[in-house]
């Protein structure tokens, strides 16, 4: 499959889950906004891809990192961080989600098991309770210490002030 059409709408996206659902395949999802992509975000994805059969990553658009982390972010534009997700062997499918949580994503996919890091509790993961009440389950995945785009981002900036 090429990078391009990895990065899909929501309706061909449960469209295309439905079929691969139907034939075995354990979905994973995991959400984000990616903005700077580092090492934390790249062992982060290849952890969460090996807990099932392919792994959807649902991205932040650029409205929704606004709302969440201000309106100085995102730094990368939600197309651009949309196609590098997309060219990691790991993921297999991209969509992009407005809302300041996945939770209405989520239940619209039904994915079989949700990832998130091991810095969220299960019991503030949004959609665990929905995913497990579907029969999934939730996996954490361990943090890279020192890994995060908003640590990149004062590095730069004390750097070059």
């Amino acid at each position: 499959m090429d990078i391009i059409s990895k990065i899909v709408t929501v309706e061909k996206l449960v469209l295309e889950l439905d079929k691969l659902r139907k034939s075995g395949m354990k979905i994973v999802f995991t959400n984000g906004c990616f903005d700077i992509l580092h090492v934390g975000h790249v062992r982060y994805l290849a952890a969460a891809r090996a807990e099932g059969d392919l792994l959807v990553v649902g991205l932040n658009s650029d409205a929704s990192v606004r709302l969440i982390k201000g309106p100085k972010r995102p730094i990368v534009i939600q197309d651009q961080r949309a196609e590098v997700l997309a060219s990691l062997g790991c993921v297999d499918f991209v969509v992009m989600f407005d809302e300041a949580d996945p939770l209405k994503l989520i239940e619209t996919l039904k994915p079989d098991v949700l990832v998130k890091g091991e810095d969220w509790t299960e019991e503030n993961i949004i959609g665990a309770g929905f995913v497990k009440s579907n029969g999934g389950n939730v996996a954490r995945i361990k943090f890279v210490d020192e890994t995060s785009t908003s640590g990149i981002i004062e590095r730069i900036v004390k750097r070059y002030r």
